[in-house]
């Protein structure tokens, strides 16, 4: 685990000058993510809500890789760290050197840290995200258990007395619904996770936590007001994921996106499309010849800095691939229309978050023939600031509050 951030902001969040010494005051938080941005952007949309934007540090949680490791990487990364520990220890008797394994190293430090600053600082407050982050968070609130308050976002799956609050998308409990278990096999039935509802410390949202808030929209729209200046009204952004194991698709449904595409572009001033990294190639080459000729259509090439934020900050209606959970909750909490592709191709949870979106009215399918000019509303989702509220009850309860 590496720390990116100055530690003195993580034993502080303040200069000496005006430093509180109120036990029972949160005013410190750490982020410990996984090295992915969706799943740290997680944490700090929730530290954002929280007032600790300016006031946190943030760890990664690398793990081991290079040489056999890169064939382990579906192993916990406990066990990887012990195998790479092995391999070390052969490689270096026979002076073989490891190329490519980063050692990570345990919780102690942190925990030691919310100990031994307690008394003039106040509680930590950890937020992780992502499996990797599992092991590390939950040995912090054990070493350290009278100091912090640990928050796991995204489902550990096992063990959730392990942290003092989990946040996790609603959908994540699918497979105790009726429908749920009627899809899984009897003989399976042990082994899909979770295998109790929600308990005390279990907080659900509607979709997945995201760095996204008025604050982040209004400076978005100040960076990139002039670049967009002389886009044509409305501005409809398409956003393109890539297919998972539970929302298959491929070159089928990129040709008929563009169809799709085609026939709206006259009732649109611009659009512009932007592809993730889990975009197989094939799919961005099949839309980038299909529409990249056209003088509405403007494709954002990989190189230049990522619009996505002016894309929220400035678009009148999104359309976005039915399998990016991320992109949904970011664009569902602009209060803006978004329209979906590829939902029917889902199953599992990811059809379950389709179906809550449709109920309540935040998201259409697609068909091609819409005219972009319509608009309507629904109410955004609001899940950052929900889970904010949750964790100052939590905490309330502990008898500690949020230091304004």
């Amino acid at each position: 685990m590496r720390r990116t951030s100055s530690p003195e902001l993580a034993a502080t969040g303040l200069s000496e000058d005006q430093q509180v010494s109120v036990c029972g005051a949160v005013k410190r938080a750490i982020v410990i993510g996984n090295g992915y941005a969706g799943a740290e952007n997680q944490c700090i949309g929730l530290i954002r809500s929280l007032g600790l934007f300016d006031r946190h540090l943030y760890y990664s949680v690398d793990r081991p890789r290079g040489g056999i490791i890169r064939c382990l990487q579906w192993l916990p990364i406990s066990i990887c760290k012990r195998i790479y520990r092995f391999i070390s220890s052969i490689c270096a008797g026979f002076s073989i050197n490891a190329t490519g394994i980063t050692d990570v190293f345990d919780a102690k430090q942190i925990a030691a840290l919310a100990r031994n600053t307690f008394d003039k600082n106040g509680p930590l407050l950890v937020v992780a995200c992502g499996s990797d982050t599992i092991s590390v968070a939950s040995s912090i609130r054990r070493l350290a258990m009278e100091n912090v308050f640990v928050v796991q976002v995204q489902h550990p799956r096992s063990c959730l007395e392990r942290f003092d609050l989990v946040i996790t998308p609603r959908h994540d409990y699918y497979s105790l619904t009726p429908e749920g278990k009627r899809q899984i096999p009897f003989f399976l039935r042990p082994w899909v996770t979770p295998h109790e509802p929600p308990g005390r410390n279990v907080f659900l949202t509607t979709g997945a936590l995201h760095n996204v808030d008025a604050s982040t929209l209004r400076k978005a729209t100040l960076e990139w007001k002039d670049e967009f200046a002389s886009l044509s009204k409305p501005l409809v952004v398409v956003n393109i994921g890539g297919p998972t194991r539970n929302c298959l698709y491929g070159v089928d449904l990129s040709k008929k996106l563009c169809g799709m595409l085609q026939s709206i572009l006259w009732s649109c001033g611009s659009l512009k499309i932007s592809f993730s990294r889990r975009t197989p190639k094939k799919v961005a080459d099949i839309i980038t010849g299909e529409l990249s000729s056209n003088s509405k259509v403007y494709i954002w090439d990989g190189k230049d800095p990522n619009p996505h934020l002016g894309h929220l900050a400035l678009a009148d209606t999104f359309i976005i691939t039915a399998d990016s959970i991320s992109m949904l909750s970011e664009a569902c909490s602009t209060g803006k229309p978004v329209y979906v592709v590829g939902a029917e191709q889902c199953t599992w949870k990811f059809s379950d978050f389709q179906n809550t979106l449709r109920e309540r009215g935040a998201v259409r399918p697609l068909t091609g023939k819409e005219d972009m000019r319509e608009k309507w509303s629904y109410s955004p989702l609001n899940d950052n600031a929900e889970a904010a509220r949750r964790v100052i009850q939590d905490l309330a309860k502990r008898g500690w509050k949020f230091e304004n």
